[in-house]
């Protein structure tokens, strides 16, 4: 059984102090416990990262960039130890924990690349004889709070641009899955990054409210609920501190009468039940062109029922387990309110017996627009299905919605894959294709999918203030 301990300036602190348990969900067996950070820790660790960003920022980028090159190779040469501890702790296959280790390695080599990169503006100024620059600058110390569906990308995805922009990082890992940040820290060491310039430490809620309203926090970058993002929002008020948030999304996929059904019902379930549906972008509900509706839920019915699901440590072809007891009592309770509204389990919608927590894959038919399980996220493995007369209507349905964050269409016309391009209100459009958030593109959302986002050069500008300075000469 491990035991891990809070990172703060480089060091691992071995103090007594409340424990938080760390569970199998697959077996629901405990894994070990580590440390939880008191107010005091926290603050230290802030304490510490806005004392060494002092240095870390008059650091050329370049060498910024060296420094998160050696920190990914690190993360390489750890990712079996990484792998093997976060598919513990999350159900995943050690394979896909792995590759999630190697993949968080690869998002660190290509911030460490935009070091030359990070570019001002010159602007005319009215005066002659004047020069206006806008300078990019650091914001300090960003405070980064780190779901658990993908703890060790999502982890990397923001202290990466957060570093190699002169920031320094306290970082926050869900108390779900704790332990495979603490490898990534043990991979920081090995890299010898400047002592404070990454700092995680695992915490309940008051402890990290202190730690996201503490005055030397600068940033608050967030991957969560919209209730989460709720609760960022109000410790930045305190300090007026700069909100990046992700949050829900309910990711429609349209499917056009001429699309490939084979290959969209094939990828569709892919995206449903990985990782148990626990993606931010994982599809949460099809609409289907009506002359095709009935084929498609049948492929659909067909593929979801072949998908096996049970602890990915023994057989790595099986969907794994939802988080924890009470994600799987959520899901469970959503498809019964589902079915009491008049929707048609076609697949799974029952809670299995035995330990872990595993829910089916489920397909339900006949549902409606205004039902719970269409306008609110699941985070599970269950699809509903609506079907839709002409794209008029697809994109009016697919539009009414509180969230915005990625979306899907299946098509082979190019006339309606520019139409839902240019009418769909999301921050992502995929087209004859399922969401993968390429680290070079923007993932970012509208309505209460977030602010501001993530990946490439805009996901790096995120982490930077502007400096105007106004030269006559």
């Amino acid at each position: 059984m491990r035991s891990d301990y809070n990172f703060i300036n480089g060091q691992f602190f071995e103090a007594d102090a409340q424990r938080i348990a760390v569970y199998n969900p697959a077996n629901a067996e405990l894994i070990g416990h580590v440390s939880a950070a008191s107010v005091a820790d926290a603050a230290r660790a802030v304490e510490a990262a806005k004392e060494a960003q002092r240095a870390w920022r008059r650091l050329p980028a370049a060498e910024r960039g060296a420094i998160l090159t050696r920190f990914a190779d690190a993360i390489d040469a750890r990712s079996p130890v990484i792998g093997a501890v976060l598919a513990a702790e999350s159900g995943k296959s050690v394979a896909d924990a792995t590759a999630e280790a190697h993949y968080a390695a690869e998002i660190l080599r290509y911030h460490a690349q935009w070091a030359r990169r990070i570019e001002g503006e010159v602007i005319p100024s009215d005066r002659a004889n004047e020069n206006l620059i806008l300078m990019r600058e650091p914001i300090g110390v960003a405070a980064c709070l780190i779901p658990f569906n993908f703890p060790i990308y999502t982890l990397l995805r923001k202290i990466a641009p957060a570093l190699i922009t002169g920031n320094t990082v306290v970082a926050r890992p869900s108390n779900n899955t704790p332990c495979s940040a603490f490898e990534v820290a043990r991979a920081a060491q090995d890299a010898g990054l400047p002592p404070g310039i990454f700092n995680v430490l695992a915490m309940d809620h008051d402890t990290a409210a202190a730690l996201c309203t503490h005055p030397g926090v600068g940033m608050i970058t967030l991957t969560g609920s919209v209730a989460a993002g709720r609760k960022v929002l109000d410790y930045c008020k305190e300090n007026i501190a700069k909100p990046s948030l992700e949050l829900g999304g309910k990711t429609p996929a349209i499917i056009e009468a001429d699309a490939d059904l084979e290959a969209a019902a094939t990828a569709i379930v892919r995206s449903k039940t990985t990782h148990c549906g626990q993606l931010c972008t994982a599809i949460e509900r099809v609409y289907v062109q009506e002359s095709v509706h009935a084929r498609f839920v049948a492929l659909l019915r067909e593929k979801m029922s072949a998908v096996k699901f049970g602890d990915r440590a023994r057989d790595a072809a099986c969907m794994g387990p939802l988080v924890n007891a009470q994600a799987r009592a959520t899901v469970h309770a959503m498809v019964e309110r589902a079915v009491a509204e008049g929707a048609v389990i076609e697949t799974g919608g029952y809670l299995p017996e035995g330990a872990g927590h595993f829910y089916p894959p489920t397909l339900l038919s006949h549902c409606r627009q205004d039902m719970e399980i269409v306008q609110e996220e699941i985070f599970g493995p269950v699809l509903p299905v609506i079907g839709y007369e002409t794209l008029d209507d697809a994109l009016r349905m697919a539009n009414d919605h509180q969230f915005g964050l990625s979306s899907v269409l299946y098509t082979e016309r190019y006339r309606s894959a520019m139409r839902v391009a240019n009418e769909i209100e999301a921050g992502e459009l995929y087209v004859n294709r399922t969401p993968a958030d390429p680290y070079q593109g923007f993932h970012a959302g509208w309505k209460r999918s977030g602010l501001g986002g993530d990946d490439g050069k805009h996901g790096m500008l995120e982490f930077t203030q502007t400096r105007l300075v106004v030269m006559p000469f």
